[in-house]
């Protein structure tokens, strides 16, 4: 309760610049919730589509995999899609690794929406921590200048400790936000990573024997 009653009271003493900088912390923290529970439904949806894409492509069982493809949304189905469809009428191994590689630079984006806006909220809150402490300032050294001589010391300690809540109070919504940037721009990374690992291995099953293949139609022929 006294925790409490103290965060009230810093709050208050903040002044106005207080209110925009929890507005911009309420929507950094609503911003990480949504990008963590994004992040975690889509690596688990991909981890899951791999383990039921791979064997398929191994027994070269193409139409699973496009019909599994149409029926999850996970990126791991479609960049696995997209080889199938080049490999039905492409002649030659680097067109199916640049429709693989297609269907990964498509799925980076949603992977890495929103994110970066986390840095420029956190540096949007520390920059009206120090504006709202240079107004405090300002209006402090302003109502001391006609304040009785007597006063003026106190007044001007109390107006600057004040003043120095925002700067506090912007600090302190700006050090989680780009911590949380840093957590989420990791594990999109990591994602990022595991897909690409998974189009060289969908690469590989889809060109095994192609070689060979070709070498004994031109034998026949």
């Amino acid at each position: 309760m006294e925790f409490t009653q103290a965060m009230l009271r810093f709050f208050q003493n903040g002044g106005p610049f207080m209110y925009p900088i929890a507005v911009v912390l309420v929507i950094g923290l609503a911003m990480v919730a949504e990008r963590w529970i994004f992040l975690s439904r889509a690596r688990n949806a991909n981890k899951k589509a791999y383990q039921q894409v791979l064997p398929m492509l191994q027994k070269r069982s193409y139409q699973s995999v496009l019909q599994l493809a149409r029926d999850n949304d996970a990126a791991m189905g479609r960049i696995a899609a997209a080889g199938i469809n080049t490999l039905q009428f492409a002649k030659r191994e680097e067109n199916i690794a640049l429709a693989i590689e297609e269907g990964i630079l498509e799925a980076v984006p949603r992977l890495e929406k929103r994110t970066s806006y986390l840095a420029t909220l956190a540096n949007i809150a520390t920059l009206l921590g120090l504006l709202g402490t240079i107004m405090g300032l300002i209006a402090a050294f302003t109502a001391v200048a006609s304040a009785d001589p007597s006063e003026k010391a106190t007044m001007l300690s109390t107006s600057i400790s004040v003043a120095m809540n925002t700067t506090a109070f912007g600090l302190i919504s700006a050090i989680p936000l780009l911590l949380f940037n840093s957590m989420l721009q990791n594990k999109t990374n990591e994602i990022v990573d595991s897909l690409q690992m998974a189009g060289v291995k969908f690469l590989n099953l889809l060109t095994m024997g192609r070689p060979q293949k070709a070498e004994q139609r031109t034998a026949n022929s």
